[in-house]
């Protein structure tokens, strides 16, 4: 029994030792004594099969490439070079498990390519060779360039490397430097688990084929600048405990960096990824670099956290960036980020504090790409957002937050209103959004239990599945049961929301707000100039000369145009916001006069305008406290006189008098007279009136929120 103990004892403390030192673990696995010549050259004379194809069988053992071990070394890489370079054959080096002291040199291990001919294109395809020679093209005019610095008398024989055989190096540690620069990988280069004790360098190699280096270790310098992989790259999982430098490098078919660890300063200057780039979950504990990079596909940086600076300065992103659950500890900036239309940073569960961290970026540029899916979740982010630009004194940009927070809350409060409540549909209702009959009953039976809080509570059921909920997710939504009195008020909220939102953009766009004004005083201005001038045709007409006629449409035209040109030039939604201008201003105003018509007009001073002008000044004002009609005491009946018809300037006097109602600031005081007017005339200036006393106020709250002195002032 005292044996058995002892060796359960000793097998405990032998498993708890290469648990806690996998690296230990590993040295005791391979063989303590360095491979000999006569075993290297046994491996090397006899191939192994796997996975198709021969493969040089150096598995899980010590090769000592130290100086002090010379013979070996040159013995090494002469016999294994012989072995590669034989015939067309390729075959797998397999270093699997291994472990190599001492420099490892993959350029005594390639073919030599000359500078110039062709005699190695056979093995590489019309993409490789077409990189080969623009490879040949910049070392030929670096040697012309020494030579005329350095005013050499003969040129020196430059040389490019291929190796054309795959690499296996699956849980090889290198304990020496590991050196492969200017280096064309023709095969899969396969690397998971390795350990990189000392630097590693792979500067303008080129990767044919598929690098997979996941779970690799680095714990010293690691370089792959300018470097150029045509496949993808897939480094999941590693850790560089030392700087890393990928500056000017090239991936053809996207990079995955999934879960990596950086522990010092990583360098991706001026990368070029073409295809996607993720950087989920990665840790960046030390400053990170991609200015002048390009993105050309979808990068991602989800659930990654950034301990100390970011730069993403003169970044060219096509397309999306996605950040959802990120970190930022430091800053994030994106100064002189160029963003194509259809790029969007998605910023949603951002853990992001303006109080500890910037997000910084080029003003009016960065807030129109940053974007969230939904309010719920992400309040606290946006107000974190607007807090931070306006601190940056980048209004344009917290205004933008403000007004992307609005439409969320817009959408919010329509889900509300018109997607089916879980908690009060019934069963058909449920099937017809979307439920089957079963899932329509479990939905039935759970809220009778208790009501659903989420419409994902559904998931819990049983026989509902995530398909079904994505399908129906946009359709549905779980609250308490809503009175009509609840409704209107919602409805009211909505109204006034959609309205702000159409006609300035919440405050954000004061271009878009005059555009309204504009398009808003050519159709008041219109219509009431119909209503004063065309009176009657029988017995004697009064109507406006053609002259006239030609003149206001013409203006009405110009004007009415020139608005529409700045909704489609500003506005998200022009047709939304004409339609929103149009429901504002015509239909009652269309409705008074369509009565008027009908009724018809018998009142004294028929053949004068019902407008009156201040003949005692000719001054420009505001008249925000002046109301439309001018008061009834005589004295100011005798300062006023009626507009004269007779002038062909006369239509300028209804756009002017809109102008007064709508902008509240005029050059002639115009006012509705006080006598002889019918009431229906004088609801419809009344009515134009209020309606521009609320734009006016629009404007006004608008300008404030877009001019920095006065909003600051305003919110601070």
């Amino acid at each position: 029994m005292r044996g058995w103990l002892q060796a359960g004892l000793i097998f405990a403390m032998v498993w708890l030792v290469a648990w806690a030192n996998p690296a230990a673990s590993l040295a005791a696995a391979v063989n303590s004594e360095p491979l000999t010549i006569a075993q290297l050259q046994e491996r090397l004379q006899h191939p192994v099969q796997r996975e198709g194809k021969p493969t040089l069988d150096l598995r899980r053992v010590t090769l000592d490439l130290r100086d002090q071990n010379g013979e070996f070394r040159d013995r090494f890489y002469t016999d294994l070079n012989n072995r590669l370079q034989t015939g067309s054959q390729t075959f797998t080096l397999d270093l699997s498990e291994s472990v190599i002291l001492g420099t490892f040199d993959f350029q005594r291990l390639s073919l030599r390519e000359p500078l110039y001919g062709e005699a190695f294109f056979p093995l590489l395809t019309e993409r490789e060779q077409t990189q080969l020679q623009r490879d040949r093209r910049r070392l030929s005019q670096l040697s012309q360039l020494s030579r005329s610095l350095l005013l050499q008398p003969q040129s020196t024989t430059l040389r490019l490397y291929l190796f054309r055989h795959g690499l296996n190096l699956s849980q090889t540690r290198f304990e020496g430097p590991v050196l492969a620069p200017d280096i064309f990988f023709l095969e899969p280069v396969n690397a998971p688990g390795a350990r990189f004790l000392q630097p590693v360098n792979f500067s303008q190699s080129r990767f044919s084929d598929a690098v997979s280096c996941v779970g690799c270790q680095f714990q010293q310098a690691v370089r792959f600048r300018s470097a150029l992989f045509f496949d993808r790259l897939r480094l999941g999982q590693a850790g560089f405990q030392g700087p890393v430098t990928f500056q000017g490098s090239e991936f053809t078919n996207g990079a995955g960096l999934a879960q990596v660890t950086f522990q010092q300063a990583a360098n991706f200057s001026r990368v070029t990824f073409q295809g996607n780039a993720d950087f989920g979950k990665t840790v960046w504990q030390a400053s990170g670099n991609f200015v002048k990079s390009a993105f050309g596909g979808d990068v991602f940086f989800t659930e990654a956290r950034f301990g100390e600076a970011m730069s993403f300065r003169q970044t060219r992103l096509e397309q999306a960036a996605n950040f959802r659950g990120a970190v930022i500890q430091d800053q994030l900036d994106f100064g002189d980020a160029v963003f194509s239309p259809a790029t969007r940073i998605n910023v949603a569960g951002l853990d992001f504090n303006s109080n500890q961290s910037q997000l910084l970026g080029s003003p009016g540029k960065i807030g129109r790409v940053l974007s969230v899916p939904s309010l719920a979740g992400n309040e606290t982010l946006l107000r974190n957002l607007v807090r931070n630009f306006r601190e940056l004194e980048q209004v344009a940009d917290a205004n933008r937050i403000e007004y992307l927070t609005e439409q969320l809350r817009l959408r919010s409060l329509q889900q509300r209103l018109i997607n089916v409540n879980l908690n009060t549909a019934s069963r058909s209702q449920l099937q017809k959004v979307g439920f089957s009959a079963a899932q329509s009953d479990a939905i039935i039976s759970q809220r009778g239990e208790a009501p659903l809080v989420n419409a994902a509570d559904v998931l819990d059921l049983e026989g509902l599945d995530l398909a079904t909920y994505v399908k129906v997710r946009d359709r549905v939504i779980a609250q308490p049961s809503l009175s009509w009195l609840s409704r209107l008020q919602l409805a009211w909220r909505w109204g006034l929301l959609a309205t702000l939102l159409l006609l300035s953009q919440y405050g954000s766009s004061v271009g878009l707000t005059l555009g309204v004004g504009l398009v808003a005083i050519a159709l008041s201005s219109t219509l009431f100039w119909w209503v004063d001038r065309y009176r009657r045709r029988v017995p004697t007409p009064i109507a406006p000369p053609r002259a006239e006629i030609g003149w206001m449409l013409g203006s009405f035209v110009g004007l009415f145009g020139l608005g529409t040109l700045i909704l489609l030039r500003l506005g998200e939604a022009p047709g939304w916001t004409l339609g929103a201008i149009a429901l504002l201003v015509l239909p009652i105003p269309l409705t008074l006069t369509g009565i008027l018509y009908r009724r018809g007009r018998f009142h004294d001073q028929l053949n004068t305008s019902y407008l009156v002008e201040d003949g005692s000044a000719r001054q420009l004002r505001f008249l925000i406290a002046r109301l439309p009609v001018i008061p009834k005491y005589p004295f100011f009946r005798d300062r006023f006189y009626p507009i004269d018809w007779q002038k062909r300037r006369n239509w300028l006097n209804y756009y002017d008098f809109s102008l007064n109602n709508w902008f509240k600031f005029g050059f002639n005081d115009l006012r509705l007279r006080d006598e002889c007017v019918p009431g229906l005339v004088t609801a419809l200036v009344w009515y134009q009136w209020a309606i521009g006393l609320a734009y006016v106020t629009l404007l006004l709250w608008t300008l404030s929120r877009t001019i920095p002195g006065l909003n600051l002032l305003l919110y601070f």
